[in-house]
């Protein structure tokens, strides 16, 4: 299996049971916040698929953009969410095994090696995942399986 297949799958078994709970939640709490400051479902949607969004901007060496304006409701942050997912499967597709090893400049001129960004992204996904996850259980809803396995 390459570097970059490694990466997809832990990639999509974070993303997927976030996609899973997401289409369990009523849309009327779309944009419940679980505390002052935080983000809303639809909001944490928008910040997962706006990080993902400026990856591609940093593998080849340019400033990333800012973030699209955020989602109307709820439907519209599935929809963002889920483009935003094959957009990170097709950027990491096209890398090869030595592209991981490759320095690029990231989060502020920080220099990692590409694998390290891939790693920050699944953390990032889970850290955020966990977010929802407890929101989830605020307002009912039964969360799926932390990961989606198969």
């Amino acid at each position: 299996m390459t570097r970059a297949q490694n990466y997809i799958n832990a990639y999509r078994m974070h993303r997927a049971a976030l996609q899973d709970l997401y289409a369990e939640l009523p849309s009327e709490q779309g944009n419940f916040k679980a505390w002052e400051g935080g983000m809303s479902f639809v909001g944490l949607a928008d910040h997962l698929s706006a990080s993902t969004a400026r990856i591609p901007a940093m593998l080849s060496g340019e400033k990333p953009v800012a973030a699209a304006e955020g989602s109307a409701d709820l439907a519209s942050a599935r929809t963002r969410l889920a483009a935003s997912t094959e957009q990170v499967v097709d950027m990491i597709s096209a890398l090869s095994d030595e592209d991981f090893d490759r320095q690029v400049s990231a989060f502020g001129g920080r220099e990692m090696p590409i694998g390290a960004l891939m790693e920050f992204l699944v953390q990032h996904e889970a850290h955020h995942k966990g977010q929802a996850w407890l929101m989830a259980r605020m307002v009912g809803v039964t969360p799926p399986f932390f990961v989606k396995l198969g």
